[in-house]
């Protein structure tokens, strides 16, 4: 379980093919790896993976088919920046929201637009999924924990403080960008609770 609050920025060194699968190598910069252990999860641009391996200021993380398939890690190319988070422990500030890292789809970015000082983004979503997207609700977007501001059928829109812009991924995105999306978890179980009666 995550909230979010993203930890670190890093960055992708190595992808390998290993069988359809993928293992890929992340560099760190202020991630405390000597808290974690082989096992022990870590979302990366808010997708929960496993350690498999450490390596000096670095981790390694095998990805499944399903994995590629659902979120933008099959795009991703050595370099690219990716938000890391470790897994919430008892006693760990809840700073955003209850993020499971199991992402849901990918959102498209459609909009960007100065709003003051921060930057206002328009997103896309499938449209299975924006049921679950409602004004003041949250989402993880890259495993960063937003508060939706506005919904239109299937698009809505966050705004991004400066913050958030220097402290994660997202102040690079463009339209056109794809990013990572997890919808409320509680939406999804208050929906389910409910079509059981």
């Amino acid at each position: 379980m995550f909230t979010g609050i993203v930890h670190d920025v890093g960055r992708i060194r190595a992808l390998e093919a290993l069988g359809g699968d993928t293992r890929l190598s992340v560099g760190v910069e202020r991630l405390e790896l000597a808290r974690a252990a082989i096992g022990d999860s870590i979302a990366v641009a808010g997708v929960c993976l496993t350690v498999v391996a450490f390596e000096p200021r670095a981790f390694s993380a095998d990805v499944s088919r399903e994995t590629l398939a659902l979120t933008t890690i099959g795009d991703w190319r050595v370099g690219q920046r990716v938000n890391l988070e470790p897994a919430l422990r008892a006693g760990d500030a809840l700073g955003g929201h209850l993020v499971s890292g199991h992402v849901d789809a990918v959102a498209e970015v459609r909009a960007r637009q100065d709003h003051a000082r921060s930057q206002r983004f328009r997103f896309r979503v499938p449209q299975p999924l924006a049921r679950y997207i409602a004004r003041k609700g949250s989402v993880a977007l890259d495993g960063v924990s937003l508060t939706v501001n506005a919904v239109e059928q299937q698009e809505f829109e966050v705004n991004l403080i400066p913050h958030t812009l220097a402290a994660t991924t997202l102040g690079g995105l463009a339209v056109g960008d794809r990013v990572n999306l997890e919808v409320d978890l509680i939406a999804r179980y208050t929906e389910r609770l409910l079509a059981a009666h």
